[in-house]
């Protein structure tokens, strides 16, 4: 029962848009109107405010570090254990990419994954987050750099988690953000992908 009401209110907290809700803040279109028509903070920078994307890419990390925060101290007062960690990753990563307050269509999850990581373990947040900007700083491209921050987080979790549940989770989210990328993969390799700030 106290897993259930875990799992919801990752789930919930997952689908609230923070490019959808900086959007409105800031006066902007609705991200899902132009460029690549993704509610994420890439998107978000396209319409020429920063500010949006950073308070975007702050809040969509900051729920999937607070969904596993919340789900450490649980696990602590109630003893459920590490699948209940697990659980509420994975809910809060899917509540982003199926959000139900969008109708289920939600972003790619790169800066959510980001948070989850740095929840689960600091340094496996922090060496996947300096794979993406490694990667975005000589490429210029989002996509790439979160395609392959994506195939490094289970590797970095190897080494730094137990290889049990959270491990999986790692993977099983990381796959779920690659298979999101699908039509960036095609445009990576037609070479049509957008760069960082340009349009799509």
């Amino acid at each position: 029962m106290i897993a259930g009401v875990l799992f919801l209110f990752a789930y919930l907290l997952g689908s609230i848009s923070f490019a959808v809700v900086a959007s409105w803040l800031f006066k902007l279109p609705d991200p899902r109107s132009y460029g690549s028509r993704n509610p994420g903070a890439t998107n978000v920078l396209r319409s020429g405010k920063k500010v949006a994307a950073v308070v975007t890419l702050l809040g969509d990390a900051g729920k999937g570090w607070a969904a596993v925060e919340v789900a450490k101290y649980m696990e602590n007062v109630y003893g459920l254990g590490a699948d209940a960690v697990a659980g509420a990753a994975l809910a809060v990563f899917l509540g982003h990419l199926f959000p139900v307050f969008l109708a289920f269509k939600g972003g790619k999850g790169v800066a959510t994954s980001a948070g989850i990581l740095l929840g689960l373990n600091f340094w496996l947040g922090i060496f996947t987050i300096l794979t993406w900007i490694i990667v975005a700083l000589v490429s210029r491209i989002s996509s790439l750099s979160a395609l392959l921050s994506a195939l490094l987080a289970p590797l970095y979790a190897c080494f730094l988690l137990d290889k049990g549940v959270l491990t999986i989770t790692v993977s099983t989210i990381s796959v779920l953000l690659i298979i999101r990328h699908r039509s960036n993969i095609t445009n990576l390799i037609t070479g049509t992908e957008a760069k960082i700030g340009k349009g799509s």
